[in-house]
């Protein structure tokens, strides 16, 4: 059971940036009633998919390692480096991009940048999903 748990969360993971960015996001700018109320409340989703994001990092990295010991797991060593980008991506984009949206400081750039950011880390998420999917339980 315990070889699942990074499929699980890199469900977790790569749903949740898919639902917020691709499904959500879009749906309040075409159903609320000004772009500025959409944009604040996808600007509160955002952050809150930050910490999902970072939970769900932090939860992979945890768990790339064995109880007590010191090798890494199986499936751990090929995606370390997605989840890496994947958490960074996500902090760059609340602590260096949002803030600059907010003071709106060429906005039409960081909406670009931000966005880039947002679609970079969907895929470094699908990839650890895509792989932890398909790698069998740890040999024993």
């Amino acid at each position: 059971m315990r070889h699942r748990f990074p499929a699980l969360v890199a469900a977790l993971w790569w749903g949740s940036l898919t639902t917020i960015g691709f499904l959500v996001v879009p749906l309040l700018f075409a159903h609320l009633p000004s772009p500025a109320l959409a944009g604040n409340t996808a600007a509160r989703l955002f952050t809150a998919q930050t910490w999902v994001s970072v939970a769900c990092g932090v939860l992979l990295l945890a768990a790339s390692r064995s109880r007590g010991e010191t090798a890494m797991a199986h499936w751990a060593a090929p995606l370390l480096g997605f989840v890496l980008a994947g958490l960074l991506l996500a902090l760059l984009s609340e602590f260096a991009v949002a803030p600059r949206i907010v003071a709106r400081q060429d906005p039409k750039l960081w909406h670009s940048v931000g966005s880039a950011m947002y679609f970079a880390q969907w895929g470094c998420a699908g990839t650890v999903l895509w792989r932890t999917v398909a790698l069998r339980p740890d040999p024993a």
